[in-house]
């Protein structure tokens, strides 16, 4: 184990329960890729903003055009290392809560049970007019349906499963609306400009209000509903360690930083032998 590693081992070994906070670069290697660059800035265009996709049917045409073909390659994502030791943790009673900004739903595919979905879920769609929740699947069958003809390459991935398409085909496309009230079909996620669930910021901080220290990984914390957690923990007097490749909001708030990969420092956790891992 490098001597990061180890300090970073050695100052969770501390803190017997953990909140944890997780982010994009949990999941870069599972194939979702990073929102930000190592400097905290856009690597693609900013995500459609809430407010552009319930006012606007262009928008929506748009949106799931690209989203109908990035589901495919996206549902196809599994769990790495990082989203299994994190369960592992989890299992031998180090973590109290896992809140996630992901919407990949990797974290309870790789056995992690509390787990608060900051942003939602990916795997389901929603009715904005009545709630009317479908399966995700379900939601791709009706697309396929209502679009037998729809053919586009994707050229480029985003971490909410969005693509850019080599040809802009999103003019023809068809959206349902929702087959009980006609309203309009939302993914069932926090998108930008939209607030998250109180309750689930409740129960979030309430998480990081019992454990002992709060670990951030793989957030570049620029997005304020995950750094509020940080800027909470500090506030109350309670540890905060990042595991990040790059900058973070919170960096000069931290106790520890490690400029690591996920994967890499999260297993280091597990490691057997006397003076290594936190299990």
């Amino acid at each position: 184990m490098s001597s990061n590693l180890s300090l970073f081992s050695d100052f969770l070994a501390e803190y017997p329960l953990l909140a944890v906070l997780t982010g994009a670069g949990v999941s870069t290697a599972s194939g979702i890729p990073h929102y930000r660059d190592r400097d905290g800035a856009w690597r693609h265009a900013e995500p459609i903003q809430f407010q552009d996709f319930m006012q606007s049917e262009s928008a929506r045409r748009r949106y799931w055009a690209r989203s109908f073909i990035g589901w495919q390659n996206f549902s196809r994502a599994e769990p790495n290392d990082a989203h299994r030791a994190l369960a592992r943790l989890e299992q031998a009673g180090r973590i109290d809560t896992l809140i996630t900004q992901n919407v990949d739903g990797l974290h309870g595919r790789a056995g992690s049970r509390s787990v608060i979905d900051l942003h939602g879920d990916l795997s389901r769609v929603c009715c904005m007019s009545c709630g009317e929740v479908l399966d995700r699947r379900e939601w791709q069958a009706l697309l396929a349906a209502a679009n037998p003809g729809f053919r586009a390459r994707a050229v480029q991935h985003r971490p909410d499963g969005d693509v850019e398409l080599e040809l802009a085909g999103d003019a023809a496309f068809t959206v349902p609306t929702c087959e009980l009230c006609g309203g309009i079909i939302k993914p069932d996620v926090v998108m930008f400009g939209e607030s998250v669930p109180k309750q689930r910021v409740r129960d979030a901080m309430a998480a990081v209000a019992r454990a002992d220290a709060l670990l951030v990984a793989g957030s570049s914390l620029m997005v304020y509903s995950g750094f509020r957690f940080a800027r909470q923990a500090v506030q109350g007097g309670k540890p905060l360690v990042i595991v990040n490749q790059g900058r973070t909001r919170a960096d000069d708030m931290a106790g520890l930083k490690l400029d690591e990969d996920c994967g890499i420092a999260l297993s280091a956790l597990l490691a057997p032998g006397p003076g290594q891992g936190i299990c």
